[in-house]
């Protein structure tokens, strides 16, 4: 039995008879609970609702309901079905808020709660809004003669907006529009908003795109301010600027990227020291040369966070002039870099480390394929320094997995675009040697930067720093893959002393075997914690690193540019921004990539109905990947494209989804479907403006 459910089975006896008290015994007998184990557990959990304040614990070991309703602050999460759910972090579980008791807040907004008992279940009821967290909106324009309203794309968003004429600053009917909220007037049915931005016809797939970054908060171009300071910042002497740093431009110097990569944040140079030693420099792009603290540019890249990257295009975070050409470690140039250089044999032990400013100028640019051809024998004058490299990657990277490190591989798909930018093909990018080589030593430079700026040392205070962390998993979570994987037919059992993740590695060797990774590897990484920036180090569980940060990618990422000061303020022995300040950085940053995260998964399902649009009536062999109430999702073989079949669409039987059995279930004919199965499907629609498409099933 899960926490969850055996606290609700607690309050539920608690909540029959809210003026008797209860200790630990008397609610394992309600219950019939004999167990041992369990009703520790009762006694734990009851601990737990008391400091949740839940419950009152009256006198010791004596629990009952709390006999007033209790006020939170927090925020709401609007569901399909409408009402929502209540989110404080001083609440156990999330409260359910019916529609009737959402006092016209919208998805995401901070709210004042009171919650209650209603029919033996908590429920929240919102009394004040606090503040509107979302702002601004994408959506079509619906104008009549008389009325003027605005239909919002964001399908959480349950109301339309209401928009007076002079609010519409030259918009017309049915154009793609960003409002911008206004106000929400005392019994008015419609919030009032404004016009502020004209995006263009819907369907252009220049405007969805552009509707996608409105609607995930990141521009589209670069203000003017930021474009008269750019206008500032000259290429530098690079023979002057070499009197201050460590000069590597005689050292043999590479980078190795994607081929449609344009910002080369990073570059490893080779050099044999002795006949076992060898010196490998992992050199990032200078950014903080160019981009200085406080400067214009520098709070526009902090406002965006991090560059977006949509199927057809990339929204930098710095200007052209610094992301693709000034910062940029492009082949047979000088650049300025910030380095950690490594002294280290060929098992990858480490002798000696170095961080500091540095020149280099690389000598070739190698596209991953090509790198790879080089592992797989292919002769070319760095040859030796490829494979090398490659030879302590691989070292490094099985000590990792050996300390407990998760071994998920992953493969994206790509889409194949015509001159116009619309889909007509998809590819899988696997991920090979060559991507690895770069992965570990960008890691070892990373993990090595948190160390020397986390690790305690005799006599010197520890400066606050910004950290990578991955939280431990949730017992609850893994109990729910567990069921997931025994659906698809893996059993995984805890390795004894060791980890979860060296048992979740051996599931995700047999699924690579049975060639059902892309629809494990998703379920476990869902599983697990996301990893955010904070300053607080705890360490990053995925990687099984004690102290790891963000180094690698200034080009691309805020965080790497504020570690970059950091450090070189700690090099330099200077201090460097309050734990608070750097707090609030951190929940930035972090907000700002999840959100772009969702952006370019909202680009790719929009690309995927684009690219179905076409295929109307064709039939396609997937599995299925999904199971929910409503549908089963199916994600299709030669495409990888994910659609879902309505269960009131399959007209053999009346379907139900059984959550214990993780199927889902004919009632009168039994017939079945589960996780993993090879199924026909006919693309019967594809709504670009919901991103939604549905199959039917082929019996």
């Amino acid at each position: 039995m899960k926490d969850r459910e055996l606290s609700e089975r607690i309050l539920a006896v608690l909540r029959k008879h809210p003026d008797h008290t209860y200790n630990y015994k008397q609610i394992a007998a309600v219950l019939g609970i004999k167990d041992p184990f369990i009703r520790k557990r009762i006694v734990t959990l009851l601990a737990q609702l008391a400091k949740n304040k839940i419950l009152d614990e009256h006198t010791r070991g004596k629990f009952q309901t709390k006999s007033a309703n209790f006020e939170y602050e927090g925020h709401i999460q609007t569901v399909s079905k409408g009402g929502a759910y209540f989110i404080s972090p001083k609440l156990e579980k999330d409260v359910y808020i019916h529609p009737t008791n959402l006092k016209n807040a919208l998805n995401r907004d901070k709210v004042l709660v009171k919650t209650t008992n209603y029919k033996g279940k908590e429920e929240g009821r919102i009394i004040k809004i606090l503040e509107r967290v979302k702002k601004e909106y994408i959506g079509i324009l619906e104008l009549s003669k008389n009325y003027c309203f605005f239909i919002p794309d964001d399908k959480t968003v349950k109301t339309h907006f209401f928009i007076e004429k002079k609010h519409l600053n030259g918009a017309k009917n049915g154009q793609k529009v960003k409002v911008k909220f206004l106000s929400w007037p005392k019994n008015v049915k419609s919030p009032h908003a404004a016009v502020i931005e004209i995006i263009g016809p819907p369907g252009e797939l220049n405007v969805e795109m552009n509707s996608i970054l409105s609607e995930f908060g990141f521009p589209t171009k670069f203000l003017a301010p930021v474009m008269k300071e750019l206008d500032s910042i000259y290429t530098p002497n690079y023979n002057k600027e070499a009197l201050k740093r460590r000069d590597f431009r005689d050292i043999t110097t590479f980078t190795i990227d994607p081929i449609d990569a344009k910002d080369f944040d990073d570059a490893i140079s080779f050099q044999i020291i002795d006949k076992d030693i060898f010196e490998i420099g992992v050199h990032i792009a200078d950014v903080g040369h160019f981009v200085k603290e406080k400067s214009v540019i520098d709070k526009e890249a902090f406002e965006r966070g991090n560059s977006v990257y949509l199927v057809d295009r990339v929204i930098p975070m710095l200007p052209e002039k610094l992301s693709n050409e000034l910062c940029s470690l492009r082949p047979n140039e000088d650049k300025l870099t910030f380095s950690v250089v490594f002294k280290l044999d060929i098992k990858g032990e480490i002798k000696d480390t170095w961080f500091g400013k540095t020149v280099i100028h690389s000598n070739h640019r190698f596209t991953y394929e090509q790198a790879q051809e080089i592992i797989e024998g292919k002769e070319h004058k760095f040859s030796k320094e490829i494979n090398t490299l490659n030879t302590i990657a691989k070292t490094l990277r099985r000590k990792r997995l050996n300390n407990g490190a998760l071994n998920i591989e992953s493969s994206e798909v790509r889409f194949q675009l015509n001159e116009e930018g619309f889909p007509v093909g998809t590819f899988i990018k696997v991920s090979k040697e060559a991507h690895q080589l770069i992965e570990e030593f960008m890691l070892l430079a990373n993990k090595h930067v948190a160390i020397k700026m986390g690790k305690p040392q005799k006599n010197k205070m520890i400066s606050p720093f910004i950290y990578r962390i991955h939280e431990d998993p949730n017992e609850e979570k893994l109990s729910d893959l567990k069921i997931y994987l025994q659906a698809m037919g893996y059993d995984w059992v805890r390795i004894k002393n060791k980890p979860i993740s060296f048992s979740l590695n051996e599931v995700m060797k047999k699924a690579k075997v049975n060639k059902e990774l892309h629809l494990i590897a998703p379920m476990i990484i869902r599983s697990m914690s996301k990893a955010v920036y904070s300053s607080d180090n705890i360490g990053h569980y995925g990687l099984a690193f004690q102290y790891y940060t963000h180094f690698t990618s200034p080009i691309r990422r805020y965080a790497d540019l504020i570690v970059h000061r950091k450090l070189w303020n700690a090099i330099n022995e200077k201090s460097y921004h309050s734990k608070e300040q750097l707090e609030h950085t951190c929940n930035h940053i972090s907000k700002m990539e999840k959100q772009a995260v969702d952006a370019e998964r909202a680009s790719i399902k929009y690309m995927q109905v684009l690219f179905l649009r076409e295929k109307i009536g064709t039939q396609f062999s997937g599995v299925i990947s999904g199971l929910t109430d409503w549908g089963i999702f199916v994600e299709l073989d030669n495409n990888k494209c994910e659609g879902m079949i309505p269960l009131n669409s399959i007209k053999d039987d009346q379907y139900f989804y059984d959550n214990e059995l993780k199927l889902i279930l004919g009632h009168n004919t039994r017939k079945s479907y589960k996780l993993g199965q090879e199924i026909n499907v006919i693309v019967k629609k594809a709504d670009i403006y919901k991103r939604q498409i549905d199959f039917t099933l082929v019996n």
